[in-house]
């Protein structure tokens, strides 16, 4: 049988990339699963393409987790439609890199906004719901720059750092209600869409190397030498959803191939 049969979750950010990758897995492993992203196209799309391969029930919305109206009323319409939550997997994010001196400080509100403005407008409205249930698990998509800082990423750092103070402080709040509340801190997803498009260009230009050679120094400061990878990510997800990990709440947890051990 799948580990999470019959459980309903919502992933953000799960239109393309590693959100795409956690709404598969989930789907696979026996969820029926909301879909939130800014980009509609591309939820439908997903959707569409995860239900078909899983054979589960998987829906979708366009939703901005920095809008605490549309997050609330998302979060009851999806579990209006999926009869429930069980997970909810806060993956929504961006960064935005740069020079502190010169940083935009719109700029820096903006990663603010999303990363940990969002993640606690989510992570409360999904608690909400669960502890009118049975309980549930909540999974925040950190970083390993949510343990230590980060060259020329003092907003996304920062925004990360404070994500896991959100998870530990949810996960008092909740512990003995039955609402369980984590954080997952992946190494550098390298092949990733994030990395490919966008990362590697800021990189490259922020530290005055090719892109090639940023990728060399990133891989080189990882001990197992490999790029982490969305199925390294998964399987936490997996994990936390389910019952296996139920003694567990208020954790970051590295999945970094040793690169961060704190």
């Amino acid at each position: 049988m799948a580990r999470l049969e019959g459980k309903r979750a919502i992933v953000t950010g799960g239109a393309q990339g590693l959100g795409e990758s956690i709404v598969e897995r989930l789907a696979m492993e026996g969820c029926d699963v909301a879909i939130w992203d800014i980009n509609p196209d591309k939820v439908s799309e997903t959707a569409a393409k995860v239900a078909k391969a899983t054979g589960r029930k998987v829906i979708g919305a366009k939703v901005d987790v920095c809008d605490a109206d549309a997050v609330r009323n998302a979060v009851d319409d999806a579990a209006a439609k999926l009869g429930g939550v069980d997970v909810f997997v806060s993956n929504a994010g961006i960064l935005i890199s740069g020079d502190s001196i010169e940083f935009d400080a719109a700029k820096w509100r903006r990663v603010i906004d999303v990363n940990l403005t969002g993640y606690f407008i989510c992570a409360r409205e999904a608690a909400r719901v669960m502890l009118q249930g049975k309980g549930g698990s909540i999974i925040q998509i950190n970083s390993k720059s949510g343990k230590k800082g980060s060259f020329k990423n003092s907003a996304y750092a920062a925004s990360k750092f404070g994500g896991i103070g959100v998870t530990q402080s949810l996960a008092l709040e909740f512990a003995d209600q039955g609402v369980r509340v984590n954080s997952i801190c992946p190494g550098n997803l390298l092949d990733s869409p994030l990395w490919q498009d966008s990362l590697f260009k800021q990189y490259a230009a922020n530290q005055g190397i090719s892109e090639e050679e940023v990728r060399k120094k990133y891989v080189d400061q990882v001990p197992m030498k490999r790029p982490c990878t969305y199925r390294d990510v998964t399987n936490v997800v997996v994990f936390l959803a389910s019952e296996d990990s139920g003694y567990m709440t208020g954790q970051a947890i590295n999945v970094t191939g040793g690169q961060e051990m704190r």
